[in-house]
């Protein structure tokens, strides 16, 4: 069989015969699975529960681990979240930060560098544990410690803690950092049992979670979670009875179909583009929910400043006002995403468009003004290559994109050239310099200005002259190096006044725009979709799906 010669509806009806095969042959395999080993009998199957009040969650994405000292991915994280307290958390939908295990925001010395933290009483651990001040600091402890993949987020800012009182903490910092409190609701930093959990160099627990939040592990199979009411719980109950997670291991289609035939209450990362677009137009006829966010994930295009022609900045400022954010909204993320104008995403009041201000989207005539400033015309083009990880079909699409848009608008004036290379080579070798440019994304550690801000810029070592040798800029690919700036972050990490801060961002934002190391593109839309009946569905802006509020 020539299977390149066979028509349109041919292959339309060969892939919907081999989809339908395939939906079945996953039916009939999960039908007949003996139970894995590691789930206890009980666990949940694909099909939603009925009556019975528990939710059904079907999702692409398998957690790596459940330990909170080594989850450092999304796909690890919500889960542990939903298990967990941590002392901050966020106002729901918001990012204003509210005590949690804490009973008030941080008491801060005047020099910027002690925290003391009341921590609240009447909690207790799934395993019977107590909960108070001295397991609080077993548990950041044993975060930095153990060396865990995000133990460097406490390791690089905590100089000591520990307990002192029976409920009281008391943390002091190597440096000030005024968004400290935030970095005490990231999931990572909960509580967990000293009783079920140890300190020391690598000792993870992958497949256990021991908290004090308001659902427990029940079972965690190869495919499925389980998670069960916490009947000793010292805040609101959940709405609901309990939740099991269907996984689809980096199968969009399996959940699509899931979600499609009702077999999963909610569906919730990772589909495609288009299976979202589909779900989207549908929702009202299928009768089921289309539920967005806006999200904190960043894209964009990094500059490397120290390879030519990049090394002048009229040349990036060339490049930032050909892009055009709506063109890219619009045929490269089918407008599941905001154009981003500024690296600080419209998540905080400090973000300010100023890359609108100055370059516009797809300003033709000013960029071909700044390339010929720069020195270039039709028979001395611009060439710039334009790098980005092989997995990732969204930058494909993107880089493609701007690569068409440049060669029509600018009649060769500038030239991407686009390159690719797998994921792993591609992160090893930004922070060597590689890449002249290269598309990226960034998803935030806790939710800040500052996060979107010092591990992008900031320089420990290195000049105007020659750029950075080490710190955020280097690691980033972009080797920018501002003393101005390094003092400003400086500045805003001491800076406890709001409003003191938001004059220092806006100066970072008004430099970052006219020495453009970066150019911001678009800020994520998150998606969850949900059958009929099924209510109190959101997404946080950290890309946490609550589980407490639904209910069906």
């Amino acid at each position: 069989m020539n299977w390149f010669r066979l028509s349109v509806s041919k292959w339309r009806s060969l892939v919907k015969f081999i989809g339908l095969f395939c939906l079945c042959l996953v039916v009939a395999i999960s039908c007949g699975r003996r139970p894995d080993a590691t789930t206890p009998s009980g666990s949940p199957s694909a099909a939603t529960s009925t009556g019975d009040g528990r939710i059904t969650i079907g999702t692409t994405l398998k957690p790596r681990i459940l330990d909170p000292a080594e989850a450092y991915e999304l796909r690890s994280l919500g889960f542990v979240h939903n298990m967990s307290d941590r002392l901050y958390t966020y106002e729901p939908g918001s990012t204003t930060l509210k005590p949690q295990l804490a009973t008030a925001l941080p008491k801060i010395s005047a020099d910027g560098l002690t925290y003391t933290i009341p921590i609240r009483q009447g909690v207790i651990f799934h395993d019977g544990t107590p909960f108070n001040a001295a397991a609080m600091a077993f548990s950041l402890q044993r975060f930095i410690e153990n060396k865990g993949k995000p133990s460097f987020l406490l390791a690089d800012t905590v100089d000591s803690l520990k307990a002192t009182g029976e409920y009281e903490l008391t943390i002091k910092l190597k440096k000030p950092f005024a968004a400290f409190p935030s970095l005490l609701a990231f999931s990572g930093t909960c509580a967990v049992s000293p009783k079920a959990y140890k300190i020391g160099l690598n000792k993870f627990e992958p497949n256990t979670f021991v908290g004090t939040g308001p659902y427990k592990l029940a079972s965690y199979g190869t495919d499925s979670l389980r998670f069960d009411l916490f009947d000793k719980y010292w805040g609101d109950k959940p709405a609901n009875q309990g939740v099991n997670v269907q996984i689809f291991a980096n199968n969009a289609a399996n959940l699509f179909n899931a979600f499609k035939t009702g077999s999963v209450d909610i569906a919730y990362l990772s589909l495609d583009p288009d299976q979202i677009r589909t779900l989207e137009q549908g929702a009202t006829s299928g009768g089921y929910q289309s539920i967005s966010a806006q999200g904190s994930v960043v894209s964009f295009l990094v500059l490397n400043v120290r390879q030519k022609p990049l090394d002048n900045p009229i040349v990036r400022q060339a490049i930032a006002a050909v892009i055009n954010r709506p063109l890219l909204k619009d045929r490269v993320l089918y407008g599941q995403a905001e154009s981003l104008y500024s690296m600080i995403p419209t998540t905080f009041d400090v973000s300010t468009p100023l890359f609108k201000d100055k370059y516009g989207d797809g300003d033709t005539a000013k960029a071909k003004q700044l390339l010929e400033q720069a020195g270039y015309s039709a028979t001395n083009p611009l060439k710039v290559q334009m790098w980005y990880p092989s997995e990732s079909p969204t930058r494909r699409l993107a880089a493609s994109t701007l690569q068409a848009l440049a060669e029509q608008q600018l009649g060769g004036v500038l030239q991407f050239d686009v390159q690719t290379v797998d994921g792993a080579t591609f992160f090893k070798d930004i922070a060597k310099g590689s890449y002249q440019t290269a598309l990226l994304d960034w998803y935030p550690d806790f939710l800040d200005p500052d996060n979107y801000v010092q591990p992008f810029l900031q320089c420990s070592k290195g000049s105007a002259a020659k750029g950075c040798d080490e710190g955020g800029s280097q690691t980033q690919g972009a080797f920018y190096y501002s003393d101005r700036i390094n003092q400003l972050i400086d500045q805003e990490r001491k800076e406890q006044n709001p409003e003191a801060r938001r004059k220092i961002f806006a100066e970072i934002q008004e430099i970052v725009a006219k020495d453009v190391p970066y150019v911001p593109l678009w800020q994520s839309k998150d998606y969850v979709f949900s059958q009929k009946g099924v209510t109190g569905v959101g997404i946080e802006p950290t890309q946490t799906l609550p589980y407490s509020t639904m209910k069906k």
